[in-house]
């Protein structure tokens, strides 16, 4: 290899970002309540592989589809020839697993997923080649009521993030049948206007023709909107359910909007869909989108098996909380270790291994290639740590079996330091701590009653 080559630098792959811990606190924020959210419904965490056999998505996503023929990360395995396909979404694997592991045999189960998704797209704002999602799936329930909690369970969440901007779509695609007697009305219909079509449409005209209904095009505009609607088609199970599910959320105060050109792109939803939108991101974006697939788990050789899912884009998510006003970063630690000898390091670390017993973030002051530092320098980096109290160990403190302990956010003229006896270090800060209710960290709480 040339010398030059040695040392060309090596960049992230294009649309594959880093989460830098600048952004991970607003990450965790999302993660944590999304989490808190759904488990106070019952639903329990899955995990599956980044990884899964090209044929799970061709079959669950369908072969026609945009994501198939032009988004999907698939490659041969060169170990032993097998094909696979970075997940581009969570559905597919998550009800994999339910078949493959006989999930339902006891009884319906609510589940939830997070972690990234892979799509070979044009990154732009919010949007990536490696993105992440979080999801919910449950299967087994075959009634309107768990779409309505479903829907309820996000506008819940939406309100614990602060997001009052997300505005919710609703429709009713049917069942196969009825969708299959309009779609040979809306072809003939479209075929009669073909002149209007855009390049996309005519490609879609005979594979995917309920999604024409969704373009964004403006000159189309007018035609799609007379298109005849499925709403017109459904029958009386199909229309008793969209009903039972608008009973639900009138009741629960739920505002909505019917949007009768909301389809999806995949065969396998049926009856309820939704979408949850926004403005706040400049274009109307959807920052979460779900629906009933009940056919999907016998097209996959499990039992027939109703279930209704929905997913939501973090990336998105995560520029409306900082359009709404972004949560400041908690501070790093609750105590910074300053220390000056060998003999204070020595203590400081046992020092922090006490306090991290009882429940507090301690960050204990490291060296550099430049040496450990000052007595100043290190007050320095407590300050920027965002710590609440600087326990400071030196020469004298050793001699004399005790430590200084200062009070970081106080008001000025109160950055009063105390000298502690090394034993009571501990609950000298915890005290503290607990009497301002200042510790960051809420998690380690019931560490401190002291």
């Amino acid at each position: 290899m040339s010398e030059n080559k040695k040392s060309e630098k090596i960049v992230a792959v294009k649309g594959m970002n880093d989460i830098l811990p600048t952004d991970s606190h607003l990450w965790q924020l999302f993660e944590n309540t999304a989490q808190s959210v759904v488990q106070s419904y019952g639903f329990q965490q899955i995990r599956t592989p980044i990884v899964e056999d090209t044929a799970l998505f061709k079959r669950a996503i369908g072969a026609v589809t945009d994501i198939v023929e032009k988004e999907m990360y698939s490659f041969e395995d060169s170990m032993n020839g097998d094909q696979l396909t970075l997940r581009p979404e969570g559905t597919a694997g998550a009800v994999r697993a339910v078949i493959e592991h006989n999930l339902v045999y006891e009884g319906p189960k609510r589940l939830w997923y997070t972690g990234p998704m892979f799509r070979h797209e044009r990154p732009q704002r919010g949007r990536y080649r490696q993105f992440y999602q979080f999801g919910c799936e449950a299967v087994g329930f075959s009634g309107p009521d768990v779409d309505a909690e479903m829907i309820i369970m996000c506008r819940r969440l939406w309100d614990d993030l602060g997001l009052p901007e997300i505005r919710l779509e609703i429709n009713s695609i049917g069942d196969a049948e009825e969708r299959a007697r309009h779609r040979v009305d809306l072809i003939a219909y479209l075929e009669k206007h073909e002149d209007i079509l855009d390049a996309e449409a005519k490609r879609r005209l005979h594979s995917n023709p309920l999604r024409i209904l969704d373009t964004k095009n403006p000159a189309m505009q007018d035609m799609v909107n007379a298109a005849p609607k499925l709403m017109d088609y459904l029958g009386e199970e199909s229309l008793a359910h969209f009903n039972g599910v608008r009973k639900i959320l009138d009741h629960a105060n739920v505002q909505y909007v019917i949007n009768t050109r909301l389809v999806r792109g995949l065969d396998y939803y049926n009856r309820t869909v939704f979408e949850w939108v926004t403005d706040a991101l400049g274009s109307q974006g959807t920052v979460c989108a779900g629906g009933r697939y009940d056919p999907l788990i016998a097209s996959f050789g499990g039992k027939p098996t109703p279930a209704v899912g929905f997913a939501m884009g973090i990336e998105r998510l995560l520029e409306l909380m900082k359009e709404a006003g972004e949560p400041d970063a908690p501070n790093q630690c609750d105590v910074y270790l300053v220390h000056q000898g060998e003999a204070a390091q020595l203590q400081a670390f046992v020092l922090g291994e006490r306090l991290r017993d009882a429940g507090l973030d301690v960050i204990m002051h490291g060296s550099t290639a430049a040496g450990p530092g000052s007595f100043k320098s290190q007050m320095k980096k407590a300050d920027g740590s965002g710590a609440s109290f600087a326990v400071i160990i030196g020469d004298d403190e050793v001699a004399n079996n005790t430590a200084a302990v200062k009070a970081m956010r106080a008001a000025e003229g109160d950055q009063q330091q105390t000298t502690v006896p090394f034993e009571n270090v501990v609950d000298f800060v915890v005290d503290q701590i607990t009497d301002s209710g200042d510790h960051h960290h809420h998690v380690h709480d019931e560490h401190c009653n002291h």
